[in-house]
């Protein structure tokens, strides 16, 4: 050759081959003979010939001579030392089941989920694209040096113009042949690359035989002293000399005379490293393996041994044999010094086109795969056409396309660094999955290939997230951050998909480890935190109500539950499991965080004792249970003309159904008619209370909640006193505690950060200013120490308690009669009268009084709140008197807008640090 070929032309990356051959097809017409590959020619020929490309025809030397031999050999031990880590990956990950046609997008996206999967597949897609265009320039410009005519100089004979156009013109005509060649199909290729392998074999061996027989011989160097100079510079290749050994040992940086840059270790090491990738080239072939499991281990192992022996023997033979000038200025000095050098420049070729075609028919194949999979919509329906015999046209008419574009921009080094990074990023993303397949500890995780652990998954990402920002800081920025947003796109606007989520096994992991470690005796009311359960009897009537007790748990644990009337005996299987996902569609749809516990039960009262004493896991479980109001009104539907946007598979697309009210929502029952009965009899209602008081668990009734607005006032207002037990005036109570405890989460939750709290004293204004003062500052003081933020408010109610002290006074007199008579008939004759004994003083409360009370609540001045806390007195003993006892509760909180009754049975709050 009369010019020799610098290494900026070549300083290209080593792609992976990606699935050549594989042709995704319909049922019934797939050509069974693509199916028939092996191990040597479905994995190691596609690796090699990846991994070797131009890169043992044009970098040994260049290596060599600026890095030494002793440095040389330590790059490549770190090199294949960092690809061995992703290569072990590769192998557990595709001894672990069946591998469809992907290679690594279908590993990554099986393993990680669609969201992983995605994004990296568009990469990897990306990384192909530039490395065809990539291999193409770097094949025009080893044809314009030894045919073409550099611009400013005289030739007579002028085989190829040279110029930026020319240059493109052949550029796209390559690429049209490697276009025709992938749209024929991939057993025209597996042809090809049948040839082609043949070929370089037949260029490395005799380059290795020629270090034995050729003599030394005087190399005349490249012309880089600039396009008019006459100065002719010569290097010697020696043959065998101790000597010459013993001059390339150490390192020598120089400036590359291709670029005019210094080197260093860090450079020489990254251009090195190019040459190292490309081993998933046998992996991408997945789809077209007779026994992938079998061969990807096995293949790809072979492969990278045999290009690391052959790498290092290279270098070890050009620095026993070449001058280490040689070395620095001719990075095509294997051409010059070869017996017949025109094979050299055969081999660069053929090993030039093999890769630009592989990486052109592999970036059709994985946008083939991402577009059957369907995670960007219709937006690459299109690519999913092919041919009658399977071939996906439209995908490499699509790919084509893209390498044309990226044609035009000429820059290879700059390409290469894109293409470099991409790779590792993939390579990154594999040991990634690994790392969580492995951590995950799932059952069906059991590779054949164990020569692996979690250590060399997490040291080969870190070891390819250091080379990639070692090759180009910027563009590794670059490439992460291009990937987090695929992933964030996917994640919201992708469709769900079956592939299983490797976050969920995590979250699993990490959730029961911790969970056993949560232990309930070593509970402290310093942490106390609300965990409720909130019992939905139909979810339409009350998002309104799950959206508040979401705000009102903060940081603690909020459980949805449900009793579904029935008996298992009666049915042919269990009901629950498939109303999950509806309940969960409706959790994704109000943007609340909680748990839907849902039981089968023969009542209601049965059912919400079984969620109370199975909900939760050890010391996760709730200590609150609330409740709807019981009364009677009519429910209003609240999801009626919405539909319910899901994470599910079309849980809520509309059915066709008789009852206009279940278009929207038809997994939910319609609400309940005026006419139509309760499940629940009131009696039953108020045992839910004492139930759960018995278990040691904390109440809260909700009503009014339809009416509930976040936005209608800036005021939480707290009513500590047991209204209904007027002669008790502590605040200080477990009860009275819990109420402000509530009060005071919900005011720290984002949603009510603006509230605030209201704490109304009731007062007797009989008592001189200064005991009202007085009473008013020790409550002051008590929420100093509580560190609770409220507005208190003195509320005078002599008129109030004045209704009570007198009817208790006539009552009084009665019961004594009562019980005179009674003294003096049977016991049956007073049954039979409707005599009856008031246990407490409970008993002596009338509509009057307790009418008074909700009176004083609703006239208090100022803005109307958003939600009222109002003390609900503990259930009474004799189950004859829970209609009193919820009719009371009924009148005291009667038009007071959203309201909650709290009954509070554990200590939560404490002064102490």
């Amino acid at each position: 050759m009369s010019e020799k070929t610098p290494l900026l032309h070549y300083r290209l990356t080593s792609s992976d081959s990606p699935p050549a051959n594989v042709e995704s097809t319909h049922s019934g017409s797939k050509d069974k003979s693509v199916q028939k590959l092996g191990v040597v020619f479905g994995v190691v020929v596609p690796t090699l010939l990846s991994m070797f490309s131009v890169v043992v025809f044009l970098r040994i030397g260049f290596v060599v001579g600026q890095a030494g031999l002793y440095q040389s050999i330590a790059m490549f031990l770190v090199a294949y030392f960092i690809i061995t880590l992703t290569v072990l990956s590769i192998c557990a990950i595709s001894t672990n089941g069946a591998l469809d046609a992907g290679g690594a997008y279908y590993m990554i996206s099986r393993a990680l989920g669609p969201e992983f999967g995605g994004s990296i597949g568009i990469m990897f897609f990306f990384a192909n694209v530039c490395g065809s265009a990539l291999y193409v320039l770097g094949l025009v410009e080893a044809i314009m040096s030894t045919f073409g005519v550099p611009e400013g100089e005289g030739h007579e004979l002028i085989v190829l113009p040279s110029g930026y156009w020319w240059s493109l013109l052949y550029a796209t005509t390559l690429l049209l042949l490697c276009f025709v060649v992938c749209l024929v199909g991939t057993h025209i290729y597996a042809k090809a690359i049948f040839i082609i392998v043949i070929i370089v074999a037949a260029v490395l061996a005799t380059i290795f035989i020629n270090f034995f027989i050729a003599k030394p011989i005087v190399v005349v160097l490249p012309n880089s002293s600039g396009l008019n100079s006459t100065r002719v510079s010569t290097a010697n290749y020696t043959g065998f000399q101790l000597h010459t050994l013993e001059g390339n040992l150490l390192p020598n940086y120089t400036v590359d005379y291709s670029t005019g840059a210094t080197m260093t270790f860090t450079t020489v090491f990254a251009v090195m490293f190019n040459g190292c990738t490309g081993i998933m080239a046998g992996s991408n072939m997945s789809g077209d393996l007779k026994n992938p499991s079998y061969s990807i281990p096995r293949g790809t192992l072979a492969a990278v041994l045999t290009t690391f022996l052959t790498y290092n023997l290279l270098s070890l033979l050009a620095a026993w044999s070449c001058d280490r000038h040689l070395l620095q200025k001719d990075y095509s000095f294997l051409g010059d010094i070869n017996v017949w050098p025109p094979l050299v420049t055969i081999g660069i070729y053929s090993s030039a086109m093999s890769a630009a075609m592989s990486n052109l028919i592999g970036a059709s194949r994985i946008l083939y795969a991402l577009a059957k999979d369907g995670l960007f919509g219709g937006v690459l329906a299109l690519a999913k056409k092919t041919s009658l015999s399977g071939n996906p046209w439209a995908s490499v008419l699509a790919s084509w396309l893209l390498v044309q574009v990226v044609l035009f921009a000429g820059k290879l080094n700059t390409i290469a660094s894109i293409v470099t990074i991409f790779f590792l990023l993939v390579y990154a993303a594999v040991n990634l999955a690994c790392l969580a397949l492995e951590w995950a500890s799932a059952p069906n995780f059991r590779p054949s290939f164990r020569c692996f652990t979690w250590h060399t998954c997490a040291l080969g990402i870190l070891c390819c997230l250091v080379m990639m920002f070692l090759i180009n800081a910027i563009y590794a920025f670059a490439s992460i951050a291009f990937m987090l947003l695929l992933l964030m796109l996917i994640h919201y606007l992708g469709p769900i998909s079956n592939w299983g989520y490797i976050s969920q096994a995590l979250i699993f992991h990490q959730v029961r480890k911790y969970l056993l470690m949560l232990d309930a005796r070593k509970d402290h009311v310093k942490f106390w935190r609300p965990q409720l359960l909130l019992m939905v009897a139909n979810p339409r009537s009350c998002t309104n109500l799950m959206t508040f007790i979401n705000d009102l748990k903060k940081s603690g644990l909020l459980v949805l539950g449900h009793v579904k009337l029935g008996l298992l005996d009666g049915l042919p299987s269990d009901p629950l499991p498939s109303c999950y996902d509806s309940w969960l569609s409706l959790v994704d749809h109000l943007n609340i965080k909680a748990f839907v516990n849902l039981t089968l039960s023969d009542s209601v009262r049965h059912g919400v004792q079984n969620l109370l004493f199975i909900t939760g896991f050890g010391g996760m479980r709730p200590n609150t249970l609330v409740l709807g109001f019981y009364d009677d009104c009519t429910p209003q539907d609240e999801l009626q003309g919405k539909i319910l946007l899901s994470t599910g598979h079309d849980l809520d697309a509309a059915s066709p159904t008789a009852d206009p009210r279940e278009q929207w929502s038809p997994f939910f029952p319609y609400v309940r008619c005026a006419e139509e009965l309760k499940d629940l009899p009131d009696h039953e209602y108020v045992s839910l209370i004492a139930d759960a008081v018995k278990m040691g668990k904390n109440v809260t009734l909700a009503r009014y909640f339809n009416q509930f607005n976040r936005m209608t006032g800036p005021f939480v207002d707290v009513w500590p006193l047991n209204l209904l037990q007027p002669d008790s005036r502590g605040y200080v109570d477990t009860c009275s505690l819990f109420l402000l405890q509530l009060a005071c989460v919900l005011k720290e939750s984002r949603a009510w950060s603006q509230a605030r709290l209201r704490l109304f004293l009731c007062v007797e204004s009989a008592r001189s200013l200064k005991e009202k003062e007085e009473e008013a500052k020790k409550l002051r003081v008590m929420l100093k120490k509580l560190r609770i933020s409220a507005q208190v408010q003195m509320v005078e109610w002599d008129q109030v308690v004045a209704l009570h002290w007198q009817r208790r006074e006539g009552l009084n007199l009665v019961e004594s009669a009562q019980n005179v008579e009674r003294r003096e008939r049977p016991d049956e004759e007073c049954q039979e009268d409707g005599f009856q004994a008031f246990p407490n003083n409970d008993a002596l409360l009338t509509d009057e009084y307790i009418c008074a009370v909700n009176d004083l609540i609703r006239g208090q001045a100022g803005p109307q709140p958003a939600v009222r806390f109002l003390y609900l007195p503990r259930p009474p003993a004799d189950t004859s008197r829970y209609r009193a006892y919820l009719h009371q509760v009924e009148v005291l909180s009667r038009d007071l807008g959203p309201t909650l009754l709290i009954h509070g049975v554990t200590p939560v709050v404490t002064t102490v640090l």
